[in-house]
């Protein structure tokens, strides 16, 4: 039997069965789930996270997937950290694993390894996060662009995580940000095999407005009123909650919020899309082409076997 590892890595867009996908691969090939859905580790986020429910959970082992607090402080270099260690004792007994998820910074993360950067400062992550709770997520863009226009140019504008990230190390070093990346990495002990889920934009578009009704009767609205307390946390500024604090704040009606929850999740999918569909090394199926999906990685097991 071969001693070389591979693992499966399944990504792509909100909603496209990527779940699904990764349970039947992972019964096909007798093997265990990592899960790389930043929000999803969360186990107080649930229903906007679209976490698998019960039934899927049980149909095979499942890793990361509501094993922090919402108090819990956990970086993609934690989840680096923490994923290599699970691998290495699944490797232990398994040659393939699974990793399912649409982080595209946490699927590069485990894959090829991050940057390193340097500690954060308290002092440091109070004054930035004090600019975004003032001017709110454009004193983060224009900050930003003052103070590295290079790495301004290709982070996602959208997505206050990255751009509080940026700033962080900025105003800790004085130092672009920029200039911390592409450093060499170690190597990985195993091969990843990348699976982009694809589906026409449109019938996508509509099948993330319907989940999102889907989620408003399971009770949404519910589970972010519980949050509240925890609104200004990192795992919080994310679609499907933001838009439910402004409502809780009154900023905006219940219905403007429900429909703001589904614009930002179909311009989320659509940066999703970019993202997957620049990257080289992805494979883009659609989630029916089961065959056609197990047929490539059967190959890329070989080859990679050769």
């Amino acid at each position: 039997m071969s001693n070389q590892k591979f693992l499966i890595v399944i990504g792509g867009a909100t909603a496209t069965g990527k779940t699904a996908l990764g349970i039947r691969l992972a019964q096909h090939f007798d093997t265990e789930i990592i899960s790389c859905d930043s929000r999803q580790f969360y186990k107080e986020m649930n229903i906007g996270t679209a976490k698998p429910d019960a039934t899927e959970l049980a149909a095979a082992p499942h890793h990361f997937i509501g094993h922090l607090s919402i108090e819990d402080d956990y970086s993609v270099g934690d989840f680096e950290r923490d994923a290599l260690a699970l691998l290495e004792k699944l490797f232990l007994e398994k040659d393939k694993v699974i990793m399912v998820g649409g982080s595209g910074l946490y699927i590069r993360a485990l894959c090829e390894g991050l940057d390193q950067f340097p500690n954060i400062s308290s002092t440091t992550k109070k004054e930035v996060q004090e600019l975004y709770e003032n001017e709110g997520i454009e004193g983060l863009q224009n900050t930003l662009q003052l103070t590295d226009p290079v790495y301004f140019e290709k982070v996602d504008k959208k997505n206050p995580v990255r751009l509080l990230r940026a700033l962080n190390v900025i105003k800790e070093t004085g130092k672009p940000f920029s200039s911390f990346l592409n450093q060499k990495k170690p190597p990985r002990n195993f091969t990843p095999i990348y699976i982009n889920l694809t589906m026409d934009r449109e019938a996508l578009y509509d099948r993330i407005n319907q989940r999102v009704d889907v989620m408003m009767k399971a009770g949404l609205l519910e589970e972010v009123e519980q949050l509240i307390p925890f609104k200004e946390k990192n795992a919080l500024q994310t679609v499907g909650y933001q838009e439910f604090m402004d409502f809780f704040d009154k900023k905006i009606t219940l219905e403007e919020a429900v429909e703001l929850v589904k614009r930002n999740s179909r311009r989320y999918a659509k940066r999703q899309m970019t993202w997957f569909r620049k990257d080289e090394h992805w494979r883009a199926f659609g989630k029916e082409e089961w065959k056609v999906i197990l047929d490539f990685v059967e190959n890329k097991l070989v080859i990679g076997d050769s």
